[in-house]
């Protein structure tokens, strides 16, 4: 009989969604999410993901109010929650099977977060959701497709242009911080943030293979009541 590889992906569940098929697969005591074919994201390792969150808490007042762009597989949402200055997290996932694994096969990987009652979850385009809500936040975390160098989903490219940035520049409250996961370096992006906002950095996270993923960091500048 042929051998068969233990760690071979299994596909789990695939669906249609609403930016093309997902594809969640197992590989050994690990899960990926497979966007068109095209791999998203996995439950590894999650560094990068982890210091999205830290990153744009870093600087925030207690009682903070987060919004996380894009669930992932909870890492971000996880580490937020972890954060003695949060109050109530914001999690825009445009995805419904996202948000169903989230809750039930990948709940151990992010501590049920998604159980947690700070958590509010709304299943929608960042980008749409932002344009008609006009709360402001102490923090964003943007963790949409692949980054501004290269989605999977073309629709997701009108979050990271220059009115996409304007528009998350104007849902932070005076002092919030923006934070942006990129799986590689984009190419102009950090020039464009340093534009829209009043500051911006760049942190180069090590990954077991490829290029290290990037976090870009851009904050508003505080009001004069600071």
């Amino acid at each position: 009989m042929p051998r068969t590889d233990a760690n071979a992906p299994t596909v789990v569940e695939r669906a249609a969604g609403r930016l093309g098929e997902l594809a969640l697969r197992s590989t050994g005591d690990h899960y990926e999410v497979i966007s068109n074919g095209v791999f998203l994201m996995d439950t590894r390792n999650g560094e990068s993901e982890r210091l999205l969150a830290r990153l744009a808490l870093r600087d925030a007042p207690p009682g903070a109010r987060v919004l996380i762009g894009g669930l992932g597989v909870g890492f971000s949402l996880a580490e937020a929650l972890r954060s003695g200055r949060l109050e109530r997290v914001t999690v825009v996932e445009i995805e419904p099977k996202v948000i169903e694994w989230g809750r039930r096969y990948l709940a151990s990987f992010s501590g049920d977060a998604l159980s947690d009652p700070r958590v509010e979850i709304a299943n929608e385009d960042v980008a749409t959701w932002l344009g008609r809500n006009q709360q402001l936040f102490d923090a964003i975390c943007l963790d949409v497709d692949n980054g501004p160098a290269w989605t999977v989903a073309d629709a997701n490219m009108a979050l990271y242009s220059d009115q996409g940035l304007a528009l998350l520049h104007d849902r932070l409250k005076p002092g919030g911080t923006l934070t942006v996961w990129s799986a590689a370096e984009a190419p102009g992006f950090a020039d464009r943030l340093r534009l829209a906002f009043d500051r911006a950095e760049v942190a180069h996270v090590p990954a077991p293979r490829g290029e290290p993923d990037v976090v870009y960091v851009a904050s508003r500048r505080r009001g004069p009541q600071n």
